[in-house]
């Protein structure tokens, strides 16, 4: 007979297992780009204008999912810049997110993103940006966009974790379209 503490152990084992159990499951994304020092990530003059992105989201306990997403970006005098997409994952029906974000030093800057709960953080070095915020239910994200030579292409790696465990994690080739 298992009495009411053991079934809560036995619970709470399981919750604690599945998680690390799973995270090697988000797996197959392959090693993140190189960083290097140029050519310089310039936010505002890689997302002006029109961009797609192609991508693979891998999420704990589910396959993985094909994303597409296109942007079109547009930078005020204050060098903010506005970044409205259309996310496809899947066949499902297309979401609307907007980026805004803030130079707040060299090469620094801060904004609002419609999926974050808080402010979005973000900081360039050298051909990397990287972006910090948090999603709803403790969802803490990083991004790495790594600018290619030429300055068309970004290659982003997209890291979510809850509680310290990855739980997702999506691989994406942005491309500047042509105007």
């Amino acid at each position: 007979m298992t009495t009411a503490r053991g079934r809560i152990t036995i619970r709470l084992l399981v919750v604690l297992a599945v998680p690390f159990g799973a995270a090697g499951c988000v797996s197959g994304a392959g090693p993140l780009p190189r960083a290097a020092p140029e050519p310089v990530f310039d936010p505002a003059a890689f997302f002006a204008g029109e961009t797609h992105g192609v991508g693979t989201l891998r999420v704990v306990l589910r396959g993985a999912t094909a994303t597409d997403v296109r942007g079109i970006g547009r930078v005020d005098a204050a060098g903010t810049i506005t970044l409205d997409q259309e996310v496809v994952q899947g066949g499902g029906a297309p979401k609307h997110r907007r980026w805004q974000l803030r130079p707040t030093g060299p090469l620094r800057y801060a904004g609002t993103l419609t999926d974050a709960v808080g402010p979005v953080v973000a900081i360039t070095r050298g051909n990397m940006l990287e972006i910090r915020f948090t999603m709803r239910h403790g969802l803490k994200v990083e991004q790495r966009l790594f600018l290619q030579p030429g300055g068309r292409v970004a290659l982003n790696r997209m890291t979510i974790r809850k509680l310290g465990i990855v739980v997702a994690q999506l691989d994406e080739r942005i491309e500047k379209q042509q105007r």
